[in-house]
């Protein structure tokens, strides 16, 4: 087979949804952050789940009937508890054809969830492969596991095979920043993620920063989405905020404004969609931190009354975050919509939170098809 070298970038091969490559030893290490934010990091946690391509992709054009891809995929272990399944799906001419589970990766296995204690299980790296296609020039895309990190290693095609980057698209560009309810490790596909279904739905050109426990309204986040070519724009925020307890409501409004600040700097007109977070039962009325028991579940954390002033709870902050949508709409800024959270995920979905707090494949599903029912129906903000 013809091998397309990834471990630097190739221009035959976009790597939609991606920053950059950091170069390591085994393959190049996929980043939604670009490098000047991940140097300002200090939580490795960040810095793992921004490898992990939620919403990216390997698009290309090509006459070829095999697709091969090389590559070293790393998923979480908590606890002994099994992670969830990671997956491959392949996209071809906006259908997706084709979904390879993965048997084997390398795994950072964490003995108990409440400590840094860590070993680094490594096997071969994955090839994953995708036979059968149509002949002819197609649009390949291939969505690698949302759930794991990725390093690149090569792509393989028939002997022969033409390859080269897709042409420019009149698709728009939305970016999407949320927590991990919006990288949305528990779906099944990658491309059952829910800003993924958004995006398929409605023809957009996805860059999500979607970040496992990491969305603190950072202005490195606020900079990057700033810099980013954008159409449509969405940014769910303030659960991570009560899982971690890190901040309170005297941070919490500034930082929201100047979040939107950073961002308006770029993109003076562009629609943007403040979304307040989905249903959490044990955090509705009660500040975090939310702590995971070892059942797998979620629980928040008991404190004396002193420390609850200013504490935020996650009815609190959607309060918060509607009146601070409704100033800056009254000040002028009529590109600016806020949905309330439960909207696309509530009191009637919650068999479908996975662990309490996250949704599952299902859940998500549903998500991505609410949010399509609010943002694209006619007078919609992203109509």
């Amino acid at each position: 087979m013809t091998a397309v070298d990834l471990r630097v970038a190739d221009p035959r091969v976009r790597l939609a949804g991606i920053s950059d490559l950091t170069t390591m030893e085994r393959g190049a290490l996929t980043e939604r952050l670009p490098a000047w934010a991940r140097a300002q990091l200090v939580d490795p946690a960040i810095s793992f789940v921004s490898s992990m391509p939620a919403g990216g992709r390997l698009e290309f054009v090509t006459d070829s009937t095999t697709v091969e891809l090389e590559a070293v995929f790393t998923r979480l272990e908590y606890a002994g508890i099994t992670p969830h399944p990671a997956t491959v799906d392949l996209v071809v001419d906006g259908e997706l054809i084709a979904s390879e589970a993965l048997t084997q990766t390398d795994v950072i296995r964490f003995p108990d969830r409440m400590a840094m204690e860590f070993q680094i299980v490594h096997h071969d790296p994955t090839v994953v492969r995708f036979g059968g296609l149509p002949p002819g020039a197609k649009h390949v895309e291939i969505w690698p596991a949302q759930n794991a990190s990725l390093m690149l290693r090569e792509l393989r095609l028939d002997d022969g095979a033409t390859v080269e980057a897709p042409p420019p698209s009149s698709r728009r560009r939305w970016v999407h920043y949320g927590s991990s309810i919006s990288h949305c490790m528990e779906a099944e596909h990658p491309t059952g993620t829910w800003p993924a279904v958004v995006a398929r739905v409605n023809d957009l050109d996805l860059y999500s920063l979607g970040l496992g426990g990491q969305c603190h309204l950072d202005q490195f986040a606020a900079r990057t989405i700033r810099d980013l070519p954008a159409d449509l724009i969405s940014l769910k925020l303030g659960v991570n905020l009560v899982n971690v307890d890190s901040m309170r409501e005297r941070a919490f409004v500034p930082a929201v404004h100047g979040l939107l600040d950073t961002i308006r700097d770029g993109h003076p007109d562009t629609p943007i969609v403040v979304i307040s977070p989905i249903i959490c039962p044990v955090a509705e009325d009660h500040p975090g931190p939310t702590l995971p028991t070892p059942a797998g579940t979620f629980e928040v954390v008991e404190r004396p009354d002193v420390l609850v002033l200013g504490a935020l709870t996650l009815g609190r902050i959607r309060e918060l975050l509607e009146a601070v949508v409704a100033q800056r709409r009254s000040s002028g800024d009529a590109d600016l919509h806020y949905l309330h959270g439960h909207e696309l995920f509530g009191a009637a979905d919650v068999d479908d939170l996975s662990d309490g707090l996250h949704p599952n494949s299902a859940g998500y599903q549903r998500m991505g098809e609410r949010f399509t029912s609010y943002a694209f129906a006619p007078g919609g903000p992203f109509a």
